[in-house]
């Protein structure tokens, strides 16, 4: 019964995401916000909130004993996850592509774009994870580092509105409430108030599968005996992430490498930033690297490595490819061994 409420939870959170993502771009086509911005940061975020609400339930709402290190795992998993498998993903979608494109396997990114969201990266995640080695008391510098998280978050949204006024997003998908507009007239866009309906049924599905998620998870895991840490770790962000690969692989589709890049490098800002500050400012006692959590922060050390061994070579050589991205997944694999011998262990 556990798994099918995890299958269950699963799918409404990532139905939720995708209603979520569809329809925030509209609220921002409506609002007449910088179309770039509607795209790398709105997007990303829209993408990323199946894993962002697992430990924000987890953590701030939920009751059991090991709902706080079921939310660090997950907040620890999501950057693992999309700097390797979903790198390794799009890699594969552009492979798949290569005979149909014109550069090949070669992605003509916008380099500075991506250059800016790993930058922010590196340094967010770099901030978040030397917080955990702080001491537990006082647990007023973990919430200084909270601050500085949600302010580097903060200028980097403002330098992404700033950066791409006139990125082109003419093709926006329709919104998916769109039918329930009777008042709409054929052919022209839905009104605020049928896309405000979207959002708020997308974040209703997305809290109610991430309530049932968290619970699913601590039954399960004491079910088989599995550390509830491990599996927020390696299940939630494979199920949860699931809108960023997809999102990606159309894009890729679609050639345009940008966006389905940028979707994954903005969300990956994203959960080195809001999610960590969540943990600091909720549960500073369980962001702290000890016995029994070294292999959920290892996770960080994979990620950082990915990111660098992919974002590197582009730094130097001026180009990004599909093959490049294949490294992820050798972490991704990596990662898992260590994970299971932890387990076996």
């Amino acid at each position: 019964m556990d798994f099918l409420v995890l299958g269950i939870s699963f799918i409404l959170i990532l139905i939720g995401a995708e209603l979520f993502t569809n329809g925030i771009e509209w609220f921002g086509r409506k609002l007449e916000l910088a179309e770039g911005a509607v795209g790398s940061v709105l997007a990303a975020v829209g993408t990323a909130l199946p894993e962002t609400m697992i430990p924000i339930i987890a953590i701030g709402f939920a009751h059991g004993e090991d709902t706080n290190e079921i939310g660090v795992g997950a907040i620890l998993g999501a950057p693992f996850m999309l700097a390797t498998l979903a790198m390794f993903v799009t890699g594969l979608a552009v492979l798949w592509q290569a005979r149909r494109r014109a550069e090949g396997d070669v992605m003509p990114v916008d380099s500075a774009v991506l250059s800016l969201d790993i930058r922010t990266f590196g340094i967010s995640y770099a901030i978040a994870i030397g917080a955990a080695f702080l001491p537990l008391e006082p647990a007023w510098p973990k919430l200084v580092v909270a601050a500085v998280l949600l302010l580097i978050y903060a200028g980097y949204v403002r330098r992404h509105f700033e950066a791409d006024p006139d990125v082109d997003a003419t093709d926006l998908a329709p919104l998916r409430f769109r039918h329930l507009d009777r008042r709409r007239l054929p052919g022209a866009p839905p009104r605020l108030r049928i896309v405000n309906l979207q959002v708020l049924a997308a974040l209703g599905l997305i809290v109610f599968g991430a309530i049932e998620f968290v619970d699913a998870v601590e039954h399960v895991a004491h079910t088989i005996g599995v550390s509830e840490v491990l599996l927020a770790l390696v299940v939630a962000p494979i199920a949860t992430e699931l809108p960023e690969k997809f999102n990606s692989v159309i894009w890729v589709r679609q050639g345009k490498d940008t966006l389905a890049m940028g979707n994954i490098t903005g969300a990956m800002v994203f959960q080195a930033s809001i999610p960590t500050v969540v943990a600091l400012v909720l549960a500073p006692g369980a962001w702290v690297i000890a016995p029994g959590s070294y292999v959920a922060f290892a996770s960080a050390g994979m990620a950082f490595l990915s990111t660098a061994a992919i974002f590197i070579p582009m730094a130097r050589r001026g180009r990004l490819t599909g093959r490049g991205l294949l490294i992820g997944g050798l972490f991704y694999v990596v990662y898992l061994g260590i994970v299971v011998a932890a387990v076996l262990h």
